[in-house]
């Protein structure tokens, strides 16, 4: 593909050169006074066919060495090495064309004589085949900085694609351990709630399948993650927890990073729900405004350590939403009056 766009490119330049140098001809034959435009057109035209025929076959020769381009000095130097074919070929090939044109029209092509023609006809094409030379280097050198810059976005997006699938491998594991503790937890209380929350897992292990290797997910996909994920943990402090959800329609086709919204519930669960005997009720909320998608987390009896580090899930959580949005997305806990703590997690999400 690089190889047609730059042969199409240098093609299109030489032809609009070569249309100048027509037109400069013709226009210097009016003025002095032709009459067959031909004439001029035919000198021009074989001066074009013969030097397009060595150029080509300049190109040809040296194309499998585009990669001194990088060594300007040794690429031009390659060039010059073929500038004693155009003196020794260009006038045979291009004058010949003329000479058998003029005598199939019954005329004499006339020129000086065969020495200073041949200087004369050299020293003008050595300026014309350098300046080409020096366009095709163009040419050729911004193509490579325009492989090279997509080369190196390639490779950052394979880079961040396996930092996030990292990330993402690094959150199951984590997830089905905490699950399998709150089983574990129950088997000694109640057999049937464990029985019950074990179907709710694999529920929940089915609703991670379903996303694949995906990176982002709709939030009503997430939900259906969160929800599952939400009932085991409520089986685990039953009368100790309530959920309320309060998601949008018009926010459920958003994008939301997989397993996103679990690491903040769990985060509740972890600092709060567990380390407190009254109950804590908590809302989840989703809705649209102004080109983001808001998810809000909020519980009614915990607090917000100042120094506290964060834990695992929210720090993967944060380099995720990092990596796939930048600076646009945000994720920021904050106090609630006169008790509690919000999770809110923005993300775009284009209409």
């Amino acid at each position: 593909m690089r190889l047609q766009r730059s042969t199409i490119v240098i093609g299109v330049a030489w032809l609009l050169f070569w249309a100048l140098m027509v037109s400069v001809a013709v226009e210097d034959y009016l003025r002095d006074g032709g009459k067959t435009l031909w004439q001029p057109v035919l000198w021009e035209s074989s001066s074009m066919l013969a030097a397009t025929s060595l150029l080509a076959l300049q190109r040809r020769l040296t194309r499998k060495y585009d990669h001194l381009l990088a060594t300007p000095w040794r690429w031009f130097g390659l060039q010059a090495l073929f500038l004693p074919m155009y003196w020794v070929a260009f006038v045979p090939i291009a004058f010949g064309i003329r000479h058998g044109v003029y005598a199939l029209a019954g005329m004499r092509y006339e020129h000086e004589a065969w020495g200073p023609t041949f200087f004369y006809e050299s020293l003008k094409l050595s300026v014309f085949v350098g300046l080409f030379v020096v366009i095709v280097f163009g040419i050729l050198s911004y193509q490579q900085l325009l492989e090279a810059k997509l080369r190196a976005e390639k490779a950052n997006a394979l880079l961040r694609e396996a930092h996030l699938q990292r990330l993402r491998q690094q959150m199951q594991p984590h997830f089905l351990f905490n699950a399998l503790n709150t089983i574990s937890s129950l088997m000694h209380t109640d057999v049937m709630r464990a029985d019950a929350t074990l179907i709710e897992l694999a529920d929940v292990l089915r609703a991670t399948l379903d996303v694949g290797e995906l990176q982002v997910a709709p939030l009503s996909t997430e939900l259906r993650l969160v929800r599952g994920y939400a009932r085991v943990m409520q089986e685990r402090y039953a009368e100790r927890v309530t959920i309320a959800w309060r998601i949008d329609d018009d926010a459920l086709a958003c994008s939301v990073p997989v397993m996103s919204i679990q690491p903040l519930l769990e985060n509740i669960f972890k600092h709060t729900v567990e380390k407190r005997r009254e109950t804590a009720h908590i809302a989840i909320s989703a809705s649209r405004r102004d080109g983001m998608l808001v998810v809000t987390l909020d519980d009614d009896i915990g607090t917000l350590a100042p120094d506290a580090p964060p834990g695992v899930g929210l720090s993967n959580l944060r380099e995720r939403m990092a990596a796939l949005y930048g600076e646009r997305a945000s994720l920021a806990l904050s106090a609630l009056t006169p008790a509690g703590v919000r999770a809110e997690m923005r993300v775009p999400c284009a209409s």
